[in-house]
């Protein structure tokens, strides 16, 4: 059995089709074949079944597929550890960040951190706080930077560690009512219609945790339109369309030429004049029993000595 046996097999078995997994793979239908024929041959097994033109995968095959995927996902990490031994100048860094940190937040420090050690390779996927919490739980990435709640399941197996912070803004457009006032009530959340993230969005999530903290459930807002990107949120609340809760480092532009305008909210029931304020953290998420390699660690190094400056 050979690795790239097992990578055809892996591929075949993702497909189920012989010449896709070819193309896939740059090689020829004939070697995908022969390759799985050599393995069903040796091993005196049948790793799929073939059924007229369609295969389906056999329990060997699928028993194969779950062993050979632990093994080619430890041969890439033996080759990375091996690559860093050259003092982080090449290596890889996979990272995973929601989807505003990753637009916003994020860019910079990978610009510092490239400018630091240009030979490493930095594969960053952008998706909401709950897919990279669960990618960052599987492997899928070194490091997952997000927004908001960890679900209570992965807690067992991510560390999570503060590296930065920004507050969620109250904005409306031009025509709103509220664009004239730099403040407005508690109770008037009520009175409007809201843009909303969807649930799995960090900034969602600290936006209701804001509103239960306040005494306000979050679903008695009027909720006009619920979307999964913030830049969405932003534009049709530029547009006119009713408020929204919106990262700072988002909207600091359309804040400064009045596209948009911020609200401040005054809780009534309180004596002091303090403005409510929602803070959300930004965590760096790692798995807690996973490897850490050199090239992870010295990232991490460069966000804390940012968060340090930033104090």
């Amino acid at each position: 059995m050979t690795l790239e046996q097992l990578r055809i097999f892996l591929a075949v078995a993702e497909v189920l089709h012989f010449t896709r997994a070819a193309e896939a793979l740059y090689i020829t239908q004939p070697a995908v074949s022969a390759a799985i024929q050599s393995l069903e041959t040796e091993y005196g097994v049948r790793l799929f079944h073939r059924i007229g033109r369609h295969i389906e995968i056999t329990d060997a095959g699928k028993l194969l597929q779950g062993e050979a995927q632990k093994i080619l996902d430890h041969v890439e990490l033996t080759e990375r550890c091996l690559k860093e031994l050259n003092n982080l100048q090449r290596g890889e860094l996979k990272l995973g960040a929601s989807l505003t940190v990753g637009n916003y937040w994020l860019p910079e420090k990978i610009s510092q951190f490239k400018q630091l050690y240009p030979g490493i390779f930095i594969n960053c996927k952008l998706g909401n706080a709950e897919e990279i919490c669960e990618g960052t739980a599987v492997g899928m990435y070194d490091l997952g930077l997000v927004t908001g709640e960890i679900k209570a399941s992965l807690q067992q197996c991510l560390e999570k560690e503060e590296v930065g912070s920004d507050r969620l803004q109250i904005v409306v457009g031009k025509s709103h009512p509220w664009y004239q006032r730099s403040e407005i009530y508690l109770d008037e959340l009520l009175n409007t219609g809201w843009v909303m993230r969807e649930s799995g969005s960090g900034a969602q999530q600290i936006f209701d945790h804001a509103l239960q903290n306040w005494g306000i459930e979050p679903s008695n807002l009027n909720v006009v339109i619920n979307l999964n990107t913030s830049e969405m949120v932003k534009a049709v609340v530029e547009s006119g369309v009713g408020a929204a809760a919106i990262p700072e480092f988002m909207v600091k532009k359309e804040l400064l030429l009045g596209t948009l305008h911020a609200v401040k909210i005054i809780d009534p029931q309180k004596q002091s004049s303090k403005k409510l304020e929602i803070v959300q953290p930004v965590w760096k998420l790692k798995h807690r029993q996973r490897f850490h390699t050199r090239v992870m660690i010295a990232f991490e190094n460069l966000l804390m000595e940012d968060k340090v400056q930033v104090a």
